[in-house]
């Protein structure tokens, strides 16, 4: 029984949380709020656009066919519908009815867009290519020679050195939520962790409680539980978010990111299980709920400072902070993400968080262990470090 005591603690930890009903809203609420942000997304990435275009001329009526096979072949989301009136007052009139976005006409050897209050970008940039190259072939063709000719050397390629545009958009978005997850676990799960020591410690539940098993015991199974609902908790959240991102336009994005959320979840489990053991502590120096502000407060610096990192710092200064405890829990996962650091170096960073929460559980468990049976008032990390078991 006593190698397993902090299984028993860990388990009433667990369903402690798991029947609090303001918990089990508030992760309902969120994953609702994720779910629906997704949805609009997935919706609006699918949802097909039609144009319709009127002329009132032979002529005009096979340039608007050019327009339709560029604009459909530029993208399988949006249709172009013709339709064609014998003269140009019935074209005007269908712009104006609504029946139709635009009337394409001929002005002075010129193409004409007329729409009633606006004209679609995306319809104009299809136009003006199809049109251009309509030209192009029926002017080369009179000159002798042919568009292919007239275009030779003339094409253009792009080139990025900071790589690809919508990779870095989709990193960063991602970034922020992996840092917006790892703050709320910590901060959520880390408080309660904090509330619930200084309250079995005000009413002297911890004492019946370290009768029967070890101060250190009831020290893993606190941080233990509350990292399981974290972990479960998180979860849930990156399945949601994987799974609507297969809905939208970044779906080819899926596989990076999820080797950057494998990595984002190791991470996520020292660097957790780290600032957990110090949220045991904030709780244990507290004699009454209302010092754990006062005890909690560098930590909730410490957190809130890991979050803005995230957000905030970029270049060199991110590089060395993504090996820096317990900045690299967040950090690190995002640079993989970005492709802007190897696999080693999440490595090496992994290597030096581990040290560092093996370090900071062996500092803990003793200021735990000191302060937690103190019950005349707050103490400072000093008097805690000295006082004597």
């Amino acid at each position: 029984m006593k190698n397993t005591a902090w299984l028993t603690v860990a388990r009433r930890e667990i369903i402690t949380k798991l029947t609090d009903r303001a918990f089990i809203i508030g992760t309902l609420s969120l994953i609702g709020i994720l779910a629906a942000v997704l949805g609009i997304q997935a919706f609006m990435a699918n949802k097909a656009t039609e144009y319709a275009v009127v002329t009132s001329s032979s002529a005009a009526h096979q340039m608007a066919e050019q327009v339709k096979t560029v604009t459909e072949a530029d993208d399988d989301k949006t249709k172009v519908a013709l339709s064609e009136v014998p003269d140009d007052g019935g074209a005007t009139k269908a712009v104006r009815d609504g029946d139709a976005d635009v009337w394409l006409h001929e002005v002075d050897g010129g193409w004409v867009l007329t729409g009633d209050s606006e004209v679609s970008g995306d319809l104009t940039t299809a136009a003006t290519t199809a049109i251009r190259d309509a030209t192009l072939k029926t002017n080369a063709a009179e000159a002798g020679t042919s568009a292919e000719a007239l275009q030779r050397g003339s094409d253009v390629s792009t080139a990025l050195l900071d790589g690809d545009a919508d990779r870095a958009g989709v990193a960063q978005v991602v970034g922020f939520a992996l840092a917006m997850l790892f703050y709320l676990a910590s901060f959520t799960f880390g408080l309660a962790l904090a509330n619930s020591v200084v309250e079995e410690k005000a009413s002297r539940i911890v004492e019946i409680i370290t009768t029967k098993i070890s101060v250190r015991e009831l020290l893993a199974g606190k941080v233990m539980g509350n990292l399981a609902l974290a972990l479960a908790q998180m979860a849930l959240f990156v399945a949601v978010g994987l799974i609507g991102l297969t809905l939208t336009d970044y779906d080819r994005f899926v596989p990076a990111i999820s080797g950057a959320v494998g990595w984002f979840t190791v991470f996520f489990v020292v660097g957790f299980g780290l600032l957990a053991c110090l949220w045991a502590v904030a709780g244990a120096l507290a004699s009454r709920t209302e010092d754990v502000q006062s005890t909690s407060a560098p930590l909730t610096m410490l957190t809130m400072a890991v979050f803005f990192a995230a957000l905030l710092v970029d270049g060199t200064a991110k590089s060395v902070l993504s090996f820096v405890p317990p900045f690299s829990a967040v950090l690190m996962p995002i640079r993989v993400l970005e492709g802007s650091a190897p696999w080693w170096q999440a490595l090496v960073a992994l290597a030096i968080l581990l040290v560092a929460a093996g370090l900071t559980v062996v500092v803990a468990a003793r200021l735990y262990q000191r302060s937690l049976l103190q019950t005349q008032g707050r103490l400072s990390l000093r008097q805690a470090w000295s006082t004597p078991t």
